[in-house]
């Protein structure tokens, strides 16, 4: 069994990362523990599944990320069990780590609301393997298109079916419109790509509900203009090979469509459940495991949650939103708790919040500033730069986006993997 390792951190997302470089620049022992060898940077990851960016232009490798620190040890294995007592760690094929204070920031995987058996036909996008797998089938549509004699299997070819209307349902469902009607336009000869059907279905009552209702509207406006179809109140019961069925004001509805993607929902991830058991942990309904105002568990001081598995209190008591930011600053402040430098209470300062639809167009949530179209989308850009972790991939992304932006060409269009059956 390895010695203690000080801080051991599990999960190297947004929260875990920003814990660690805290720590070693001030000379701590950690060691932080990841199934992969890379940090993604997920809110990107929409991009990778439209071919706008590589997936390496979005991933971070680890060591590469905490090199400078020279206590700190990098570990890939997947955390499988956790002993309190003893506070020891076992990880798959390989030794137990012993910790002195545990950072838990697993983050969250994709839901599909006890319907587990619609992900083989609703690819989700919380991985680089999903985004990977969503261009492929997206960009296998227009190539299967180019082929197909028959209009209406043409028809369901051509028609994408985005659920969830969030930002990750609002940024894809806008880049495959925009793919369609710009990049692809002049690509095809047998068929106009801008024939593509791009539908996003919302069960609430707007799309992007934490933003404030006039947002949401100027959002749907500029998905319209893209030539998406938007359709909120509608409720998905049922997903297969071939498309969807959904519930809307009471009727119930197919939508036939080759391609079917899902933004709707995330759970936490299952490491989370180990936690929660050793530790007798309180869960709220989304399986969050509820923190004190210092982001430790109660009752145990060595133990910190953070990221999309803490359900942390906000202003009004109303729990923290499963953000990158939110991470952030959690795991910038668990840091400066253990080293000592504060005592406060964990404040989250919102900074705001962008989503962006396409080519010039975005909405920006600045709390006493809102605006949108080219002004919220050159913000974006410029805080999504700034949110990549290493300055080579901040460089490689400006330069893409700029040739992109002229061009109107996205460059990573690649199908990677088996090619799907005819």
């Amino acid at each position: 069994m390895n010695t203690a390792s000080g801080v051991v951190i599990v999960g190297g997302g947004f929260g875990g990362l920003y814990a660690a470089k805290v720590l070693a620049r001030a000379g701590a022992r950690v060691t932080v523990i990841d199934q992969r060898n890379f940090h993604l940077f997920q809110p990107l990851l929409y991009q990778v599944a439209t071919g706008g960016l590589s997936p390496g232009d979005i991933a971070s490798p680890i060591r590469a990320v905490l090199r400078r620190g020279p206590r700190t040890r990098v570990i890939q294995a997947e955390v499988i069990d956790v002993l309190p007592n003893e506070r020891v760690l076992h990880l798959r094929n390989h030794d137990p780590v012993t910790y002195d204070i545990l950072i838990v920031a697993t983050g969250s995987r994709t839901s599909y609301f006890g319907h587990d058996e619609w992900a083989p036909h609703a690819t989700g996008m919380k991985t680089v393997e999903d985004a990977i797998h969503v261009r492929a089938r997206v960009l296998n549509a227009f190539e299967r298109a180019e082929v197909e004699e028959d209009s209406k299997q043409r028809e369901f070819l051509l028609t994408f079916v985005v659920v969830g209307g969030g930002p990750t349902g609002v940024e894809l469902a806008g880049a495959i419109a925009e793919l369609s009607r710009t990049t692809l336009v002049h690509d095809y000869r047998a068929f106009d790509p801008r024939q593509a059907s791009v539908i996003l279905l919302e069960a609430g009552e707007r799309i992007l509900p934490a933003f404030p209702p006039d947002l949401s509207a100027k959002a749907a406006v500029s998905l319209q203009r893209l030539g998406a179809v938007v359709r909120t109140g509608t409720l998905v019961t049922s997903v297969d090979a071939n498309g969807v069925e959904i519930v809307q004001a009471g009727n119930q509805e197919r939508v036939d469509a080759a391609t079917v993607l899902w933004a709707a929902g995330v759970t936490t991830a299952e490491f989370g459940d180990v936690v929660a058991h050793r530790f007798g942990a309180e869960r709220d309904a989304s399986k969050r495991i509820v923190v004190t105002h210092h982001l430790t568990l109660p009752g145990r001081d060595d133990v910190y949650i953070i990221g999309d598995l803490a359900r942390a209190a906000g202003p009004g008591s109303q729990p923290l939103p499963g953000l990158a930011p939110v991470a952030m600053q959690e795991g910038a402040y668990v840091a400066k708790h253990i080293l000592g430098r504060t005592d406060r209470p964990f404040r989250y300062r919102d900074k705001g919040q962008l989503a962006v639809i396409g080519r010039n167009a975005a909405v920006c949530d600045l709390g006493r500033a809102r605006f949108s179209g080219f002004p919220a989308w050159f913000l974006w850009v410029f805080v999504h730069i700034g949110y990549l972790i290493e300055f080579d991939n901040k460089v490689l992304v400006m330069v893409q986006w700029a040739f992109a932006y002229i061009t109107r060409n996205r460059g990573a269009r690649l199908i990677t993997g088996k090619p799907e059956a005819g």
